[in-house]
């Protein structure tokens, strides 16, 4: 699944490297979204000098529900999310969110104080203040299934629950770009080279590079 070939000129990014975070959610490195979607992220990003670092929540062994036991590596990715000019999420679609190891990221570690927090505007109603609106955000998403149904009998509903419930609360309104990826156990390899073109992409526009 190699992509674009040849030497870039780093000379201009050199100069000054950004911070990028990568989360994966899949417990499978030979899967899509971790040998395709994460290693075109990654490869992408090195190759013109930026800083990387990846966040893999299976390799970590995250818990999904058992805080108590996640203490100090959530001060980690904390710490992480903090130093990050970009982050890119990505994940299976399971069930119709992301899978629970990254559903247990953002409901761990992006917390009240942290991540958000709430303005008081009448005496029983607050709005959520983003505390984290200057990162650049990227989530990448694959399913097994087609888009047209999930388009519309489900109404997208993964993707806005995504930005609407969670990323509009840390993140703002409007400042997260969302990818899906539609068939993934069933399109074929020339689909898939497409779909990993489309996150070289992005990654090269994130770089503002054309």
């Amino acid at each position: 699944m190699s992509l674009k070939d040849g030497t870039p000129n780093k000379k201009k990014l050199e100069m000054n490297p950004k911070k990028n975070l990568i989360v994966i959610g899949h417990p499978d490195k030979e899967s899509f979204c971790y040998n395709g979607i994460l290693k075109t992220i990654e490869k992408t990003l090195r190759r013109f000098g930026e800083d990387v670092h990846v966040i893999d929540l299976y390799g970590d062994k995250f818990s999904p529900s058992r805080w108590y036991k996640n203490e100090k590596i959530v001060t980690k990715y904390q710490q992480l999310i903090t130093e990050a000019d970009r982050i890119y999420f990505v994940s299976p679609v399971w069930w119709f969110r992301t899978t629970s190891l990254m559903e247990g990221f953002f409901d761990q570690v992006l917390t009240p104080g942290f991540a958000y927090k709430f303005k008081q505007v009448t005496e029983t109603y607050g709005i959520p203040i983003p505390l984290l609106s200057k990162k650049k955000v990227r989530t990448y998403l694959t399913h097994g299934a087609p888009a047209l149904p999930v388009l519309t009998l489900y109404l997208n509903s993964v993707r806005l629950r995504l930005e609407m419930g969670v990323y509009s609360f840390v993140f703002g309104w409007f400042k997260t770009k969302t990818r899906q990826f539609w068939s993934v156990p069933f399109v074929s390899e020339y689909k898939r080279r497409e779909y990993l073109q489309q996150v070289e992409s992005d990654v090269m526009k994130d770089l503002k590079i054309k």
